[in-house]
């Protein structure tokens, strides 16, 4: 984990590499034990809401269930404070053999060099309009 004690785009680069490496290991080291996830989609407003680094976990592990070779690139990372901002191309394909290819982008909180909240959104693609 890259640790300089506060949110860094370096810090939101490595974390990138760690999605994009599948490693839900080095992912989870990024973040605090009382961490919040967002996930796009869910029954609320906000998506579903996973709080807790066990929660989060596993609600990341079925993003790679979901889409098991989902790779996040054309990205790019900026940070004011202990926010942050990730913007990305999602693409993968789900076990349906659908291909999947859509920006979205990340909220992030940071308390020192960790994740505290992770807020999740995707583009919605209609094909029909």
């Amino acid at each position: 984990m890259t640790d300089q004690g506060t949110a860094s785009v370096e810090t939101l680069k490595a974390i990138a590499a760690a999605f994009n490496a599948h490693d839900l290991d080095a992912i989870m080291e990024f973040f605090t034990e009382d961490c919040s996830l967002d996930m796009p989609r869910g029954p609320e407003p906000w998506g579903q809401r996973l709080v807790g680094k066990a929660a989060v976990r596993a609600g990341l592990a079925t993003r790679f269930a979901g889409l098991p070779d989902v790779h996040y690139g054309d990205d790019r990372h900026w940070v004011s404070g202990d926010l942050g901002v990730s913007e990305w191309l999602l693409t993968g394909t789900r076990g349906d053999g659908e291909q999947v290819r859509v920006r979205g982008c990340d909220h992030w909180e940071f308390r020192g060099a960790q994740v505290v909240r992770k807020d999740s959104y995707w583009k919605i693609v209609d094909p029909a309009v």
